[in-house]
């Protein structure tokens, strides 16, 4: 048992900017408030002075573990890039725990990450959620497929255009991505119709099995930039009623109103980094305070490497000083990271019943 007393709390949920105590059991929150010590003899005491406490920092989608820091091509397990088409695939499987940026991670207060394939396949595979603490990944899992990943834009056009085959163009990417779901739908409802009958159930089909599980609910993360991409990843998901969310989108502080409009939920960025391709060129630090005042549901990524986890607060930090509220920047890499990776039954702010994932800041973490 650990009681943190005298913590000035940003809980991201009612109570904020409080001096409060936090009793921990079984690494769960068990308490909040004004807790006397002597109610808890064996508990060991942490005395925050009255420093800033959050919850453990959630990076909602980044590619940690799945290219190793230093290593070069033998640690990059990333990008399966030999077919557009892959929902087989399992981030999990690509993971190295002993990344070394795992541990600087943690020691910057991310203590959940959501990673997996990146943006090379059309249909990639399933990012996962993790702990930044372990020494093997069934150590740090959370959930093992959280959600299916999905591209559209410049880099699938690159990877398979220079190699002459489909997609060269975004119609072609747009259309590969339809003909799969409409495959998948058909292989799901079949499947759904056989009602356990073995006879009656379709021919297995790895790829099918594994995409076609979106329509019974699993999320999905589509990579888009440009607000042209962003259209067609709405349309899409609208189309075949995908639980997803729009990640990366760059231009989408361009149509916010139309983002509103479709009650669709952002993983915005990252941000602080160079321009390095035509789909960036507008990526601003106020599209978050854009996206706030427009009534866009959004969290922050770091897209970890381009922006190492330990510089999470300094890009947040730009944010803010282009306008976006202090409290609402901070939610945005805590609370609703989580919500919009459907684990904030876990983590994302601490409230009585969640994870121990607590992070006591020397400083104000925004300085």
């Amino acid at each position: 048992m650990i009681l943190i007393k005298n913590a000035n709390l940003i809980s991201m949920e009612e109570i904020n900017y409080e001096i409060c105590d936090i009793l921990l059991e079984d690494n769960k929150i068990v308490k909040i408030g004004k807790i006397n010590e002597a109610d808890y003899p064996n508990a060991k005491i942490i005395d925050a002075e009255g420093r800033f406490v959050t919850p453990g920092l959630v990076d909602p989608h980044c590619h940690v573990g799945l290219m190793e820091s230093t290593i070069g091509w033998a640690g990059s397990d990333v990008n399966e890039a030999t077919t557009p088409i892959t929902p087989e695939l399992r981030g999990i499987d690509g993971v190295k725990p002993h990344d070394e940026c795992f541990k600087e991670a943690l020691e910057s207060g991310v203590t959940t990450v959501c990673c997996g394939p990146g943006s090379a396949n059309l249909i990639g595979g399933t990012f996962c959620a993790l702990k930044t603490k372990g020494k093997t990944v069934d150590e740090m899992i959370l959930v093992k497929e959280l959600a299916m990943k999905m591209a559209l834009g410049e880099n699938p056009k690159r990877v398979y255009g220079n190699s002459k085959t489909s997609p060269q163009t975004r119609m072609a990417s747009a259309a590969l991505i339809r003909e799969w779901l409409f495959k998948a739908k058909n292989y799901y409802e079949k499947k759904k119709a056989a009602e356990g009958d073995k006879t009656k159930l379709p021919e297995f089909n790895m790829k099918l099995e594994s995409l076609s599980r979106v329509f019974d609910g699993l999320p999905v993360k589509i990579h888009a930039h440009q607000a042209d991409d962003i259209a067609t990843a709405m349309r899409i998901g609208k189309e075949f009623g995908l639980k997803m969310t729009v990640d990366h989108c760059t231009e989408g502080y361009l149509i916010a109103d139309s983002l509103k409009a479709n009650d669709q939920m952002v993983i915005l960025g990252p941000v602080m980094h160079n321009k390095s391709k035509y789909e960036l060129k507008e990526k601003s630090f106020s599209s978050g305070k854009v996206l706030y005042e427009k009534g866009v549901t959004f969290s922050i990524m770091t897209d970890h490497p381009v922006i190492e986890q330990k510089h999470t607060l300094v890009q947040l930090a730009l944010f803010v000083k282009e306008g976006l509220n202090e409290l609402d920047a901070l939610k945005a890499v805590t609370i609703n990271a989580a919500k919009l990776n459907h684990i904030d039954d876990r983590v994302g702010s601490i409230k009585v019943g969640k994870d121990a994932d607590i992070v006591i800041w020397s400083k104000h973490p925004l300085d």
